[in-house]
């Protein structure tokens, strides 16, 4: 621990000078239905859930085989740079994502903390799902889950065959999976995820309407030959399957990787497409604006976030970065390719302040927060608690949205 301290010591002045900046306006209240009661505040904080860290036979006989999904990558993280930690050490050891009594000490541990709800990563790749044990095994099966909402987002991409495995594949670069889908397989996705899904009480709706996240805008149009018209008939398709299964409607959210200064045009066309496909909200997976620097990357995120904001005639909802590490996965990343200069838990819940302060300033809309991210260990950004800062990510969340330490700064 005295290591520990010497280490946050010596970035606290700069950490400090950045947050005492903040201004934090009093809550509103924000009325949802069918949500279980929220304790001391009214703030949806939303951590996004990588299901990476179990056996999926699609994994196992392609990427990790081992047996113990991408842990066999992790493990394998090495120092690239004088005080770069890899591998990242879990607090709790190298736990599958799948094991329910593992996901009650998430879910105790979340929710003690301030987080509430839970995003889920889901994919559908040959014609199947993938890597969906995670949620359907670990969460689902956790015997306290209803004290933690949950919802999905649709995550498919198209993945390279050292993507997810370099030690496995070397320099293949070839395709693995494509990440369109037909039509068929289409009608399969939505009636699976309204009835596993969307009919669990815990499952987060906005106004009563559950919420679905889609990652890939792009792959979702090309699954339906690039067209606006046919994409929207799907999601028309999906909107009047929900109200068949009785609920008032479909929330939809778009989530992009990560977000840049948009100029006027880029703004004008993203919100013109997210109109006629009939999206809901938006956010980012990925705050945007990374550099070496955390406190200029929080820094550039929020600029990144005013302009996305400006553009969009949706609610736009904060999301707000642990960090970025994914040089386990990549054998040519060095320093540069790297968040390490104040990456602090301090300097993580100044910018949780910033995104509570957004929220508070939108208060017509839902106050949700997305947090990158609740376990991503291979890309260095997880609140999960680990062997260099314990629970202190997870106690930064506390102290912003359950204890209000920033409220009068």
């Amino acid at each position: 621990m005295a290591i520990l301290s010497k280490y946050m010591n010596k970035y606290t002045l700069l950490s400090r000078v950045f947050h005492v900046m903040l201004f934090i306006i009093p809550v509103h209240t924000a009325c949802f239905s069918q949500q279980p009661a929220l304790k001391k505040n009214d703030y949806h904080v939303a951590a996004y859930v990588w299901p990476s860290c179990h056996n999926d036979p699609l994994a196992q006989k392609l990427l990790w085989p081992e047996g113990i999904g991408e842990w066999e990558v992790i493990k394998k993280g090495n120092p690239r740079f004088e005080g770069h930690y890899q591998p990242k050490q879990p607090l709790w050891g190298y736990e599958m994502d799948n094991d329910p009594k593992v996901v009650e000490k998430w879910i105790d541990a979340a929710t003690d903390h301030g987080v509430n709800v839970f995003i889920y990563d889901w994919y559908w790749y040959d014609e199947g799902p993938y890597l969906e044990s995670a949620l359907n095994d670990g969460f689902l099966g956790a015997k306290n889950n209803e004290k933690m909402q949950f919802y999905v987002m649709w995550a498919n991409h198209d993945v390279k065959k050292n993507y997810w495995n370099y030690h496995k594949y070397g320099d293949d670069t070839s395709l693995l999976w494509d990440a369109k889908v037909d039509w068929e397989n289409f009608k399969i996705i939505v009636d699976r995820v309204i009835n596993q899904y969307f009919k669990k009480p815990n499952y987060f709706k906005i106004n009563g309407e559950p919420v679905f996240a889609i990652f890939s805008q792009e792959k979702l149009m090309q699954s339906f030959n690039n067209s606006e018209e046919e994409t929207r008939k799907a999601l028309d398709y999906f909107r009047a399957e929900v109200k068949k299964a009785g609920f008032p409607g479909l929330h939809l959210q778009q989530i992009y990787g990560g977000g840049w200064l948009l100029s006027e045009e880029q703004g004008k066309q993203i919100s013109d497409r997210i109109e006629k496909l009939g999206f809901n909200s938006a956010t980012f997976y990925n705050m945007g604006g990374r550099v070496e620097d955390y406190i200029t990357y929080g820094t550039n995120s929020i600029k990144i976030r005013e302009r996305w904001e400006q553009a969009m005639k949706v609610p736009f909802f904060p999301c707000v970065s642990v960090g970025w590490d994914d040089t386990p996965r990549f054998p040519a990343y060095g320093m540069k390719d790297v968040v390490h200069y104040h990456n602090t838990p301090e300097s993580f819940a100044t910018l949780l302040s910033k995104a509570k302060e957004y929220a508070d300033k939108h208060p017509g809309q839902p106050k949700l927060i997305t947090i990158n991210a609740w376990n991503e260990w291979v890309e260095g950004s997880y609140l999960l608690p680990d062997m260099l800062h314990g629970f202190e990510y997870l106690e930064a969340v506390k102290k912003v949205f359950r204890d209000n330490k920033y409220e009068k700064y």
